[in-house]
């Protein structure tokens, strides 16, 4: 966009997944996957079958003849991609060329819940592992720079990106060129804390599919931009066109988040690699609850960006917001705040109707926040947002925490280990 936004009066977004016919003058699809009807599937879980078809993923994008390694956060999908990959490296043509040994990177501030797992997962995985630390001061300094090559407004995608913006630059330094990601694998197997809510399978299923036709404007908008503003390029296995099929072609009632019968978010990708003879993972790092990359680098991360935001903008400012930003009002000093930097490099009309407005909790779309009434009380994209559902959640009522205790959490599934985080 920002090629365009000095000589274009007029732009548009070009859809993933579409050709420009110059004939008829407009987009139209040719990718036309399964899924896309969003139509309930019924085909049967088989994890031996899942688990083959991301290990087939995986292997393909290590096909390369440049320095490359692994984003490694520490929690599930970024894990599985670490160790598939580190299994196969060797077999591979790129170990000849790089050595056998998978690089693997990690930033968040000094005792991140991220930085932790990352560095348990790859003493388990023995990567050679790189560790970045980031102070939120440097990360509000790299805000203008970040929402400028990541071109959107949106507070999740720039609470995440300034970490994968500064992770990047390191990355670059060290001669690195092509990082592999575990993007994708929430909005396919429902792993946002907010899929607990899903009232029943359609519900839950039609959700998916909103999630991942909308990747572009947000995981894989931050992604791409944020490595591609230090040259490096990023690879996402977990959106395969071949493994994406497979995935969302099972019955969605296997991916419901059933407490009751010891299945947690994403349960059937954890199963699927839950191999007790040759182990791809530690136990409790295989069942470690959902952590919002923007979550997991630290908490303090949001919360700083916030308190920064709210030294910027005044309560008058954000009450004359509808004003100054008639469409996609922000809602929030937060918003407020990257909604101004962002007009400063896009000024145009065609520019700010790039970015998808509308209500969000912990990352849902607007049709998923009607699943909790309470939920249109606590808009905000952070996974602590999911109010009894995080094990670290934002703090609640008084007679929330009551019931909750009341009630008591509910038994774990034998097999999972005490550090799992229970569901509230």
């Amino acid at each position: 966009m920002k090629a365009l936004s000095d000589d274009c009066e007029r732009f548009m977004s070009f859809l993933p997944g579409h050709i420009y016919s110059s004939k008829q003058g407009a987009l139209r699809r040719w990718y036309n996957p399964p899924w896309f009807s969003e139509q309930i599937p019924s085909t049967p879980y088989d994890p031996l079958a899942l688990r083959k078809a991301f290990e087939k993923a995986v292997i393909k994008r290590l096909m390369t003849d440049v320095p490359f390694g692994v984003l490694l956060s520490g929690g599930l999908d970024s894990s599985l991609v670490a160790a598939v990959a580190s299994r196969h490296l060797a077999d591979s043509e790129a170990s000849q060329q790089w050595g056998s040994q998978l690089h693997t990177f990690c930033i968040g501030l000094e005792g991140s819940p991220d930085l932790k797992a990352a560095r348990e997962v790859a003493d388990y995985l023995r990567t050679r592992h790189h560790q970045f630390h980031f102070t939120v001061q440097e990360g509000i300094d790299a805000l203008e720079e970040v929402i400028y090559h990541v071109e959107t407004y949106d507070v999740t995608t720039i609470r995440a990106s300034t970490p994968m913006f500064l992770m990047s630059r390191k990355i670059k330094s060290l001669g690195v060129k092509m990082v592999i990601s575990g993007e994708g694998s929430d909005e396919i197997f429902g792993g946002y804390l907010y899929f607990h809510k899903a009232p029943n399978k359609e519900e839950f299923h039609q959700e998916t599919c909103r999630k991942i036709k909308a990747l572009h404007l947000y995981d894989c908008l931050r992604a791409n931009k944020s490595t591609s503003a230090w040259g490096v390029e990023a690879r996402v296995p977990f959106l395969d066109k071949e493994f994406i099929n497979i995935a969302m072609s099972i019955d969605p009632e296997w991916k419901m988040i059933r407490p009751d019968l010891g299945r947690i978010e994403k349960w059937v990708l954890r199963n699927a690699f839950d191999d007790e003879k040759n182990p791809y993972l530690p136990k409790h790092i295989l069942y470690r609850q959902k952590e919002q990359f923007s979550d997991g680098v630290g908490y303090s991360w949001i919360d700083g960006l916030k308190d920064h935001a709210s030294k910027q903008v005044t309560d008058s400012m954000l009450m004359n917001a509808s004003f100054v930003y008639p469409e996609n009002t922000p809602t929030t000093k937060e918003a407020y705040y990257y909604r101004t930097i962002f007009e400063k490099f896009f000024p145009k009309n065609s520019a700010r109707s790039t970015v998808p407005g509308g209500p969000s909790v912990a990352c849902s779309t607007a049709k998923a926040v009607e699943w909790d009434a309470a939920w249109s009380k606590n808009l905000d994209p952070s996974g602590r947002a999911a109010l009894g559902v995080h094990a670290a959640a934002y703090e609640e009522t008084v007679d929330t925490k009551a019931a909750n205790l009341k009630n008591g959490p509910p038994q774990k599934p034998q097999g999972m280990l005490e550090k799992t985080a229970a569901v509230a």
